[in-house]
């Protein structure tokens, strides 16, 4: 699937959801793209079809809270952080609502949690300092690395390679075969010591890393040279306390390769990945700061929460015939 200038910019609004009463902290879309999935602050779980464009279905988690959720490789499995009681992850059937597994060990909040996009494996990384791997079929830590800071991790697209990013000074890079090794390549990014990592993030075709931060700095990094392509500022302040997201849409990368980032004036900004230039600012209307900004591959759809839940579709009318053309028929 091709996306061009045009239809980047083209991008609308097609539905809002207000299924939330606090501000939705995490989505996620299923393998297939025929789902979405978010977790919110109000402790619930809201799943929206894709192809309908509508809610599906609603779970709560109101003893433990829920964030950071996400899908495993089955649309009917999901696993999930707590926010309230303890800092155990939690692994979800969403077929009737049970927990299958729990994975205990951290003992402050869980941040950072990334699956693998090729097996059972996941990562979490924790303020109590910790980074640790696990497998969806055993509830025991498969490794375990202290860091001096708040770590924030995630797999490279095959799955081989993790990257994590340690202080909010270095990216190690660790290969998952050999992890009690050590990292195989440490870069070192110059960031101002008051700005404090918040995610990490590969590109699709896993040449580049993406590194988020406080205070409205992102950083992208060459992933195999470690040396810094560009670093958005942005004009707005971004709260500690504020999830920021950007999201690496390399599915752009045969005509536009470019990085979406939610924003607190309630839009999404887009960049050009290669030029580091801002390409366009896409009107969501949100009442809010933007938490959470997605891409969809499957469907051409975009989707944007605060609160609310917003899907984003091109607009047929605004596009070009070659735009057109890059549509799916």
């Amino acid at each position: 699937m091709k996306l061009v200038d045009n239809t980047i910019r083209s991008f609308r609004v097609a539905k809002v959801f207000r299924e939330n009463s606090d501000r939705v902290n995490h989505i996620d879309f299923s393998p297939n793209g025929e789902t979405l999935i978010s977790s919110s602050d109000d402790d619930s779980i809201v799943i929206y079809d894709c192809v309908e464009g509508k809610p599906k279905r609603t779970l709560y988690s109101k003893k433990y809270g829920v964030a950071q959720i996400q899908y495993t490789h089955a649309t009917n499995t999901v696993i999930h952080t707590s926010t309230k009681i303890d800092d155990t992850i939690r692994y979800l059937s969403l077929h009737d609502n049970k927990y299958l597994r729990y994975f205990t060990g951290h003992t402050k909040r869980v941040m950072t949690l990334h699956m693998s996009p090729m097996d059972d494996t996941f990562v979490s990384g924790s303020l109590d300092r910790t980074l640790r791997l696990w497998d969806l079929r055993s509830p025991n830590c498969q490794g375990l690395m202290h860091v001096n800071g708040r770590p924030v991790a995630a797999f490279d697209p095959e799955g081989l390679i993790f990257a994590a990013g340690v202080d909010s000074e270095m990216v190690k890079l660790y290969d998952l075969r050999s992890f009690d090794k050590g990292p195989f390549s440490t870069f070192h990014i110059q960031n101002d010591p008051n700005i404090e990592w918040t995610g990490v993030k590969f590109s699709s075709d896993g040449k580049m890393i993406l590194l988020s931060a406080s205070g409205g700095v992102i950083h992208l990094i060459d992933a195999f040279q470690g040396t810094q392509l560009h670093t958005f500022t942005f004009p707005f302040v971004v709260s500690p306390k504020f999830c920021f997201h950007g999201n690496v849409v390399s599915h752009f990368s045969a005509s536009l390769l470019c990085l979406l980032t939610g924003s607190q004036d309630g839009r999404v900004h887009v960049w050009g990945s290669d030029s580091g230039q801002k390409l366009t600012v896409l009107e969501g209307n949100h009442p809010g700061p933007i938490q959470c900004v997605g891409f969809n591959p499957k469907f051409m759809m975009l989707a944007s929460a605060c609160t609310n839940m917003a899907f984003w579709l091109p607009n047929l009318e605004e596009l070009d015939e070659a735009s057109k053309r890059s549509l799916p028929s």
